[in-house]
């Protein structure tokens, strides 16, 4: 652990599905960052967990004394075989661990694991064009924002922005593959 933030970065490991559906209920019942309706079960999100990594795609948590305190994870952007170098990036935070660097420590360690692994462009699909967190956490980390689609999620009885956001990774489109 490192001690000045109080938390470590691992990869995701069975144990943290229980944790990780937690974080995510909570995001999809109360927050737009996602526009899932109803929380998935853990038996669906051990599902995401298995297919993610059976793909090669990079999985991380952040854990604090024993506990998973948020996750981040890249998988396709696309199916086709064309975008197969393009990954798109999700990042969740325990409520309570929001505003203390675990965002910006799994991304961080997401975009290395990314490239590692041949990615060179990730994009970020953030909800709600009023997310400044997310929007302001991606732009620190490189991303540009590319693009708004407008009023495209019905949440809380409101309409959603998602704003596209977009980052090279390693060589990115400066050299073929």
């Amino acid at each position: 652990m490192d001690p000045s933030t109080g938390f470590s970065l691992r990869p995701c490991e069975a144990e943290d599905i229980a944790a990780i559906t937690a974080i995510y209920a909570e995001a999809v019942r109360y927050g737009r960052a996602s526009f899932e309706l109803d929380p998935p079960d853990e038996t669906e999100m051990r599902q995401r967990w298995i297919k993610l990594v059976e793909a090669n795609h990079p999985y991380w948590v952040a854990r604090c004394a024993g506990e998973t305190v948020g996750y981040a994870y890249a998988g396709a952007y696309r199916t086709r075989p064309a975008y197969s170098s393009t990954l798109e990036s999700s990042v969740y935070v325990d409520a309570r661990w929001r505003g203390r660097g675990v965002g910006e420590a799994l991304m961080t360690r997401l975009i290395e694991d990314a490239q590692e692994r041949g990615g060179r462009q990730m994009i970020a699909v953030v909800g709600d064009s009023a997310n400044l967190g997310s929007l302001r956490l991606h732009e620190k980390l490189g991303f540009e924002r590319v693009g708004t689609l407008r009023s495209v999620g019905w949440k809380h009885g409101v309409w959603l922005d998602t704003v596209l956001m977009q980052r090279p990774l390693g060589a990115g489109d400066s050299a073929p593959r």
